[in-house]
């Protein structure tokens, strides 16, 4: 299979140093995990990533594919005017995805050369080595995709469609759900506390450890909805992606020191 490298990100601005600043030490763990990350992508030569963010265009029914040449990544609204990154568009793998589930499943295309943060933070701080003047390989290009308003199972389903698109193609690629857990863990948590924050966070880890998937796609809506969270319709899709792989879930990282829960996995292929 093509599929080389699969992980679960959080997209916290703060990891960029320019705005963590001195806030970066509290995410040392993450940030620790992030370059664990960096490491094993490079390692293995991915040449397309997908990613999947929540903070994109998100249509009430419809996936949404970004099939821009050429993408910029910039914190300009989180106050940080420096730094910046390009990265190209694998133009030619999105549209013969588009062309393979164009008559399966909800799919809009857009253009849009600026990312955001929920692809902007995982891929700057991942694709450091892509960018090196010791980096002889191609350069990887990435195609962000967003997720929707169906429910789990539509997510899910999403994925095991791509996965037979991404089976066939000839390209090494890296699939990347990024998404926070919970927003309610603590009193000064950005959405205001919920004791099931935590019990969320807590339950999804222990699901994805033990490769439970269809525990994860029957949670709880009102579990889901308490909890405060934006990553799970990512992982649905990447779920999806690898149903029938054979993989190792590996937890680098969960913490949450500002109130929101920051899972860093990367699923390690036999």
């Amino acid at each position: 299979m093509s599929l080389v490298f699969s992980a679960i990100t959080p997209h916290p601005p703060i990891l960029i140093p320019a705005i963590g600043k001195e806030n970066l030490n509290e995410l040392k763990n993450t940030s620790r995990a992030f370059k664990e990350l960096e490491e094993s992508l490079y390692a293995r030569e991915a040449e397309t990533i997908i990613i999947i963010s929540p903070h994109g265009l998100i249509s009430p029914s419809s996936f949404t594919m970004n099939l821009s040449p050429e993408f910029t990544i910039g914190f300009e609204n989180f106050g940080d005017l420096v730094t910046k990154m390009k990265l190209p568009g694998d133009v030619g793998l999105a549209y013969k995805i588009r062309e393979s589930l164009e008559t399966k499943a909800p799919l809009q295309l857009i253009s849009e050369a600026s990312l955001d943060h929920g692809s902007g933070v995982p891929l700057y701080l991942l694709a450091q080595n892509f960018k090196s003047a010791n980096f002889q390989r191609k350069e990887t290009k990435i195609i962000p995709l967003y997720y929707c308003g169906l429910d789990l199972g539509a997510h899910f389903q999403f994925g095991q469609l791509l996965k037979k698109e991404l089976t066939a193609s000839k390209n090494r690629i890296g699939v990347i759900a990024s998404g926070d857990l919970s927003h309610r863990l603590t009193k000064d948590a950005p959405a205001g506390y919920s004791r099931q924050g935590a019990k969320f966070d807590k339950k999804l880890i222990e699901y994805l450890k033990n490769k439970k998937t269809s525990e994860i796609l029957k949670m709880d809506e009102k579990l889901i909805s308490d909890a405060g969270e934006c990553g799970l319709k990512s992982i649905a899709i990447l779920l999806g992606i690898l149903d029938g792989v054979k993989y190792e879930p590996k937890i680098l990282s969960y913490e949450g020191p500002f109130g929101v829960g920051y899972l860093t996995a990367e699923f390690i292929f036999d």
